[in-house]
């Protein structure tokens, strides 16, 4: 009997990657080994109860949470990222509880002794406790993306990480500080993804959206940058706000752009509907549901003339 996937049934009826991209700004990463993760993306088979119930409340805060994991890194002491402040600290087991309470007291965390974090953050998705799809595609792309990071030398920190959003679109990566998703990576956009990032530009065909957008405007946003490149042009963009009614199907965005010698408006036009997906593999046995999605229909240079 053959195994299905909902990142198999995704790309078969073209669900669009862009659009995807939501994530929270505030973010804590904490290091836990992956044999112990459970479905929950914040929790772990042997964590603590107390230290559970503390993340457990942080989103309700304002922070997300995910676990994340390497090899490399210390079983009993938990490298811990908070983002977008770009901190990481060093805690062992028996006072990480300690650190989250001074954290949601808003306490000063020098005594923690922060560093910097230099390096933007490469999480992938491989939590296959979620969804097989993270595990059977996500866990090659993150071996992929780490050994492509190592061998070049490039400026990235890679982690596998729980869940990310998108389960349908595996593999799943998510940079951080700059909030950048993306869907998809094959084994031909593993280098291609990280020298475009380097040079801090979005990876466009895998690129699913920049988080601090809605889904309309990571359309327009998306549609922009491939107009701009169909012309050999590498600029930086600028979604504007849009006036149109949330549940308004049509919506024309301004896009402006500069490349530091040129600079130019666009009208996006981008189209809302329907569409019938799986979003996990949980929901094979169910059958589809209806998603809304959105889609470029028309790019066109300047702004929309007045009514």
């Amino acid at each position: 009997m053959n195994q299905r996937f909902c990142a198999v049934e995704s790309r078969a009826i073209d669900d669009p990657l862009v659009g995807s991209g939501t994530h929270p700004e505030r973010n804590l990463l904490l290091s836990w080994p992956r044999s112990k993760w459970q479905r929950n993306l914040r929790q772990a088979s042997d964590m603590p109860e107390a230290l559970l119930a503390a993340l457990h409340a942080l989103p309700d805060e304002g922070r997300r949470v995910n676990l994340i994991h390497r090899r490399e890194q210390s079983e009993r002491h938990h490298r811990v990222f908070l983002m977008p402040e770009r901190q990481a600290f060093d805690i062992p087991r028996d006072t990480l509880g300690d650190f989250i309470a001074a954290l949601r007291r808003g306490d000063d965390l020098s005594t923690w002794q922060p560093s910097t974090v230099e390096r933007s953050l490469v999480l992938c998705c491989t939590h296959g406790k979620k969804d097989k799809c993270c595990a059977k595609f996500g866990f090659a792309t993150y071996k992929a993306l780490a050994e492509a990071v190592r061998q070049r030398d490039l400026p990235f920190e890679v982690w596998e990480s729980t869940h990310l959003g998108g389960c349908r679109l595996a593999a799943s990566a998510l940079l951080l500080p700059q909030l950048r998703k993306y869907g998809r990576i094959g084994d031909d956009d593993v280098l291609p993804l990280l020298e475009s990032e380097a040079r801090g530009r979005p990876y466009l065909p895998c690129y699913r959206g920049d988080s601090r957008l809605t889904p309309h405007q990571q359309c327009a946003q998306v549609a922009a940058l491939e107009w701009l490149a169909a012309r050999g042009l590498e600029a930086d963009v600028r979604v504007e706000d849009d006036t149109a009614e949330a549940d308004e199907t049509d919506r024309d965005l301004v896009v402006t752009w500069h490349t530091g010698r040129q600079e130019g408006k666009l009208t996006i036009r981008c189209h809302a509907l329907e569409l019938m997906r799986y979003d996990t593999c949980a929901d094979l046995p169910n059958g589809p549901s209806p998603s809304r999605v959105w889609r470029a229909v028309e790019v066109r240079e300047g702004t929309p003339a007045l009514a």
